[in-house]
């Protein structure tokens, strides 16, 4: 077979090819914007206004006096009918309010522990802001007494009362308590943080249901700052980690924290990551990098002493510590 130049003929030389003009466009990549936390921002921080306070306060007042008439009605027609039913019957109606005080009276001690932590707290600032020793002094004793009752911190609180006679300025004996009392406190709060932000991050990442995230994004929430709450000794009920979820979400929406760039990643991807991200897998990382902020506002909000400069958590730490290993996983 003899081997030589190949002829290739063109029926029609004038006939073009496609042309790289007339090639769509490629789509632009949207960048995850964390939206199931923004959402769960904006529904716990949102503050409700009079018309409906006073709306839902009325309608609670005569749902309760419809419900009380009727089982008063019910029990007393019971009793006249049958009278040994209608007598055990007025009992358990008479055990369940004994219920529902108790109920009461929890969530009561609970937003006065909330608010004995807040007064700690602001008696530190004020402490460290006037450099009092004897406030500080003073402090120290409310914090003892506030972890009395905790064996967890028994060692921690006789190893500060042992040495705060040797501090002679307020600066270093909030230092001391920080670092012999709050130390382990602050450590099982972190852990408290970087499991939310893991439990957001892989819902939104893997559940492809509408709303299902922003359902995840407030319950984890709301879990995780009713959690470090009772780590700092909070202890909060229902209506007092509502309260304290308002409060750090407001925090966040007004200073602006619950926003989404490049650099919120960054501790785990590097520079421009979310143009490399897919678009589920980018929103469950950022919904919980956004959970980590959230976190740390909580231990700021729950935390009976401010944040010295030398033991404030990082947020880049945290967000590293609890998505790195999420994302090399999901990467593989």
């Amino acid at each position: 077979m003899t081997k030589g130049p190949v002829l290739i003929d063109l029926d029609d030389e004038t006939q073009e090819g496609p042309q790289v003009a007339d090639a769509p466009p490629v789509p632009e990549l949207v960048a995850p914007t964390g939206q199931a936390m923004q959402m769960a921002a904006r529904v716990a921080a949102r503050k409700p206004s009079p018309l409906s306070k006073w709306f839902w306060g009325l309608a609670m007042a005569v749902l309760g006096a419809m419900v009380s008439v009727a089982a008063w009605d019910f029990a007393n027609s019971l009793i006249l009918r049958m009278p040994i039913l209608g007598w055990a019957m007025t009992g358990l109606l008479g055990a369940f309010v004994v219920v529902l005080l108790l109920i009461a009276i929890r969530e009561i001690a609970a937003i006065g522990r909330l608010s004995r932590i807040d007064g700690v707290r602001q008696a530190a600032d004020t402490a460290l802001a006037d450099q009092s020793l004897d406030q500080a002094r003073a402090v120290m004793k409310r914090l003892d007494a506030l972890y009395s009752g905790r064996e967890d911190t028994r060692w921690g609180r006789e190893r500060l009362a042992e040495r705060t006679s040797d501090q002679f300025d307020a600066v270093a004996l909030m230092d001391l308590a920080e670092a012999e009392l709050l130390a382990p406190l602050d450590a099982a709060a972190l852990r408290e943080v970087e499991v939310a932000a893991r439990q957001v991050a892989t819902v939104t990442a893997l559940v492809p249901l509408a709303l299902a995230d922003v359902a995840t994004a407030l319950t984890a929430s709301l879990r995780m700052i009713r959690r470090i709450a009772e780590i700092y000794g909070g202890r909060a009920g229902f209506l007092g980690s509502w309260r304290l979820t308002r409060a750090v979400f407001t925090h966040l929406v007004a200073t602006g924290a619950v926003a989404v760039g490049d650099d919120l990643l960054e501790p785990i991807l590097g520079g421009s990551i979310l143009s490399r991200l897919s678009r589920r897998f980018g929103e469950g990382l950022v919904n919980g990098a956004l959970s980590a902020r959230v976190g740390i506002a909580a231990m700021e909000v729950c935390r009976p002493l401010p944040f010295s400069q030398r033991h404030q958590p990082s947020v880049r730490k945290v967000i590293k510590n609890a998505l790195g290993g999420l994302f090399s996983k999901g990467s593989e």
